[in-house]
C-alpha cells in the first residue's frame, strides 16, 4: 500500500456522499473536504495534505500561487507530479516505511495499537484503573490506512512519552492553525492551498527526496541516547518541519479479514500491536513549524520560541491576536503560513474579494502526557495593509485586555457575593470565564471589523461611537452574567444585602474603572452613560 498512489482517504463530495480515494483526489472540483471519523485524525489529514503540497507542488512565487488557487491541476497531471515522492510513502512491504523506524525493531515487545491513539490511557492509567473518562480497549485493531494516519497523528503532536520517548518538533500537542475559506461548500483543494507558501515568500534549497533530509524514515535514525545528538533547524531541510519523527515506531501488519475499530469499515490488512524503541530524533532549540504560531520572552530576545498549546478553556479570542499577527516588541509570531498570506495580501486580494476567510485553530490540550480535552475552533480571519499591522495590533490588545479585566472583576465579584470569605474560596469557576468569552466574542470581531475597515483609510484606530457601543455591550453582558449566577436565587436577607454590595462594586469598575476610563479617554468616548445599579 502507498500512500501517493493507493485510494485510502475517505473524502466528502459536494453531493453530500462520501468515497475513499487517493491523495490526488484534493484537486477535484467536487471533492470538499475529508471525512476523517476522529477529529484528531481529521487535523492530521489537512496537515499531511499540506506538507504533500509543500514539498511535491510548491508554487515559485505569489502569481503562480494566485493562479493555482484559482484553477487547480487536472488529476492527471497531479499524479505525475506525486510520482515524485512516491518511494517515501510505502505502507508496507520492504525497505523504509511511511513514519517507521528505519530499523524493524524486533527485539522490542509488541505494545497494543491503541498506544498510537493519544487519548489512549497509558499503562500506568490501566493498571492504576484511573482510565475513567479515557477508557481501555476502545481500539483492538486497526486497517492499515487508518494504523498509519494514527502513527503520523501521533509523530506531529507527540507529547511526552516516557524516557527517552522524545516530544514533537513542536512540542507535545501544539496548535495548529489554518487559513479557510469560511463557506464550508468550498473544495478542499481551496481549503488546503491558503496554507501553502511560494518559494519567493520561503526560499529554500531544492530538497533531496532521497536521503533522509526531509523524510526522515528513509535514513538511518539519528538516535539520542547520548548529549550532544539533539536535531537542530539548521542539521535538516526546512521541509523536514512537515514530516518529522520523534518516535522510533514498527507496525505489525496482518493479512486478515477484519473490521477498523477507527473507521467501522471491513478491512483485509490489520495492525493490531506496533513495536516502539526510545531515542529517536531529539528536537531542539529553535523552531518555526509553518502551521504553529510562536511566542518568546520580551526579554530574551536571543532565547528558545515555544510554540503555542491547547489550553484548560478552550480557544478563545483572547489569543486571536496570537494567531494573526507578528510582532518583535511582543516576541510573538503567527504561523509562517498565515504570514505569508498576509504579506502577499495585495497580490492575493483581489482572488479572495468576495471570500470570507477564518482560522482554524485545532490542537490538544496536554497535562504532560495526559490529553485533557481536544480543543478545534474557527474564528475569522481579516485581510489588511500590512502596514498597518501594528496599529492594528495595537488596538487590538487594547480590547483585550479591557476584556479580561472585565473577567476578572466578574469573576472576583461572583465569589464574593458567593463567599463569606471570597479570598479564601476554592474550586474551579472556568464555567464563569467560558461563559464570558463566549458571550462576547461577537462583539470583539465586530469591534475588529471596524478597525480593518478604519485601516483601509489609513486609520487603524477604533472609531468613537463604535469603541463606545463596543464598551456598553460588555458592560452588559458582565452584568448579565453577574445576575444570572449571584442574583437568580433570593437567598436570606443577610446574603442578598452581600450580592447587592457586590453588584455595585463591579458597576463601580465598568463604568469607572481607573482602566475603564483610561479607555473612554482614548478613545473620545463622551461621558454620558448612565451607570446601572
Amino acid at each position: 500500500m502507498n500512500l501517493i498512489k493507493d485510494p485510502w482517504l475517505p473524502m466528502r463530495l459536494s453531493d453530500g456522499s462520501m468515497q475513499t480515494l487517493p491523495i490526488s483526489a484534493i484537486c477535484r472540483a467536487d471533492v470538499v473536504d475529508f471525512a476523517l471519523q476522529r477529529a484528531d485524525f481529521q487535523g492530521a489529514a489537512y496537515q499531511f495534505a499540506i506538507g504533500v503540497l509543500q514539498t511535491a507542488f510548491a508554487p515559485e512565487d505569489s502569481k503562480q500561487w494566485a493562479g493555482r488557487f484559482t484553477t487547480a491541476p487536472d488529476q492527471d497531471e497531479f499524479e505525475l507530479v506525486l510520482a515524485k515522492i512516491e518511494h517515501a510513502f510505502n505502507g508496507e512491504g520492504d525497505g523504509p516505511l511511511f513514519m517507521q523506524d528505519y530499523d524493524l525493531l524486533q527485539e522490542q515487545k509488541p505494545s497494543s495499537i491503541a498506544g498510537l491513539l493519544i487519548d489512549a490511557p497509558g499503562e500506568n492509567g490501566i493498571k492504576n484503573n484511573t482510565d475513567h473518562f479515557i477508557k481501555r480497549g476502545v481500539c483492538e485493531q486497526m486497517s492499515l490506512e487508518m494504523a498509519l494516519l494514527a502513527l503520523f497523528t501521533l509523530q506531529i503532536n507527540a507529547p511526552s512519552g516516557g524516557a527517552g520517548h522524545r516530544v514533537g518538533l513542536r512540542g507535545g500537542g501544539p496548535l495548529t492553525t489554518l487559513i479557510s475559506p469560511a463557506e464550508e461548500d468550498a473544495t478542499l483543494w481551496q481549503k488546503l492551498w491558503l496554507n501553502v507558501i511560494n518559494r519567493e515568500s520561503w526560499p529554500y534549497i531544492e530538497p533531496d527526496l532521497s536521503d533522509g533530509s526531509v523524510f526522515p524514515w528513509l535514513a538511518p535514525t539519528r538516535t539520542s541516547e547520548k548529549k550532544g545528538s539533539e536535531v537542530y533547524q539548521e542539521d535538516v531541510h526546512p521541509l523536514h518541519m512537515y514530516w518529522a519523527m520523534p518516535r522510533r515506531i514498527r507496525l505489525d501488519v496482518q493479512v486478515q479479514d477484519g473490521i477498523c475499530a477507527v473507521s467501522g469499515q471491513p478491512s483485509e490488512k490489520l495492525v493490531s500491536d506496533y513495536r516502539t524503541q526510545n531515542y529517536g530524533y531529539n528536537y531542539s532549540g529553535n523552531w518555526s513549524h509553518p502551521l504553529t504560531p510562536y511566542k518568546g520572552d520580551p526579554k530574551k530576545p536571543d532565547g528558545d520560541w515555544l510554540s503555542a498549546k491547547g489550553q484548560p478553556g478552550g480557544i478563545q479570542y483572547k489569543i486571536w491576536d496570537a494567531l494573526t499577527f507578528s510582532s518583535k516588541e511582543d516576541a510573538q509570531h503567527c504561523a509562517a503560513a498565515i504570514s505569508h498570506f498576509e504579506k502577499n495580501a495585495p497580490t492575493y486580494r483581489r482572488v479572495f474579494e468576495n471570500m470570507p476567510l477564518n482560522i482554524w485553530v485545532f490542537g490538544y490540550d496536554m497535562d504532560n502526557m495526559k490529553p485533557r480535552c481536544w480543543y478545534s475552533t474557527a474564528m475569522p480571519f481579516f485581510q489588511f495593509d500590512p502596514d498597518q499591522q501594528n496599529d492594528l495590533l495595537l488596538n487590538v490588545k487594547r480590547l483585550q485586555k479591557v476584556s479580561s479585566d472585565a473577567l476578572w472583576h466578574l469573576r472576583s465579584k461572583v465569589k464574593a457575593a458567593w463567599f463569606e470569605t471570597p479570598g479564601e474560596a476554592k474550586g474551579d469557576m472556568s464555567f464563569i470565564d467560558l461563559e464570558f468569552w463566549q458571550r462576547t466574542e461577537s462583539i470583539f470581531f465586530t469591534a475588529v471589523s471596524e478597525l480593518i475597515e478604519q485601516a483601509a483609510d489609513d486609520d487603524a484606530y477604533l472609531p468613537p461611537e463604535a469603541a463606545k457601543q463596543w464598551l456598553s455591550r460588555l458592560q452588559h453582558i458582565a452584568l448579565d452574567l453577574f445576575d444570572e449566577y449571584a442574583l437568580s436565587e433570593l437567598g436570606s436577607e443577610r446574603a442578598m444585602i452581600k450580592r447587592i454590595e457586590a453588584r455595585r462594586a463591579l458597576c463601580g469598575w465598568l463604568y469607572g474603572g481607573k482602566d475603564i476610563k483610561g479607555f473612554k479617554t482614548d478613545y473620545r468616548i463622551e461621558e454620558k452613560q448612565e451607570v446601572m445599579q
